[in-house]
């Protein structure tokens, strides 16, 4: 059964564009992979942050919401802790199940 989840992902701001989308296209591999479904990929752009972050006062936020089993959150947070370029995220739960619309 799929679960709606966000995670929000802070990013170095220096990375360059293409390194950002490989980033995502690598968390949206793995969700897919695992039997989920990318809903939204917002970015955020490069914002100020409150305190520094590994001596960074800037980051690039991105924020995905997707469908996905209950089990295979650990397996996506642990490959995001893996990659280089992200040094902080936040995954939180929008909802018990997902129904897909028009299906």
């Amino acid at each position: 059964m799929l679960q709606k989840y966000e995670t929000l992902l802070l990013m170095s701001p220096e990375l360059g564009s293409e390194a950002r989308q490989e980033l995502l296209d690598t968390v949206s591999g793995i969700i897919d992979r695992d039997g989920g479904k990318v809903l939204v990929v917002d970015d955020w752009g490069i914002r100020d942050l409150a305190y520094p972050v590994q001596k960074v006062m800037r980051g690039y936020y991105t924020r995905l919401e997707y469908a996905l089993p209950g089990e295979a959150v650990a397996e996506l947070e642990r490959n995001i802790r893996i990659a280089d370029g992200i040094f902080k995220f936040m995954t939180v739960k929008l909802a018990e199940t997902y129904e897909p619309e028009g299906e």
